[in-house]
């Protein structure tokens, strides 16, 4: 998984980040946004442009917010509230549209 969305994302969603991304990777949950790894290219357009600082490569994560890595990746590869199936890597946050739902670390929080 190259780049991931910590938690200062929750209940902020600026969206820049989704705007600045070339291959449209960055989906929308109910109150973050989250990057799919299978259709991320690593090219860090959305890093410098989130005001949140919330976006870094996955490597990079710091301590604190090392869950956020497994995490982002759930948001994918498990069924979220209100689904019938896991989102898996649908080519396109644009095509697909606001997912309206969150994995359970981000809805608890």
């Amino acid at each position: 998984m190259p780049y991931v969305i910590a938690g200062p994302c929750i209940d902020v969603m600026d969206k820049s980040c989704m705007e600045e991304c070339p291959v449209d990777c960055i989906y929308e949950g109910e109150r973050k946004l989250y990057i799919n790894p299978k259709e991320c290219i690593d090219c860090g357009a959305c890093e410098p442009v989130c005001p949140v600082e919330a976006i870094s490569q996955d490597r990079r994560v710091d301590a604190e917010s090392a869950a956020f890595v497994e995490d982002n990746r759930r948001f994918f590869t498990e069924t979220l509230p209100g689904r019938d199936e896991p989102l898996g890597a649908p080519g396109g946050a644009q095509k697909i549209g606001r997912i309206g739902a969150d994995t359970p670390m981000v809805s608890q929080r």
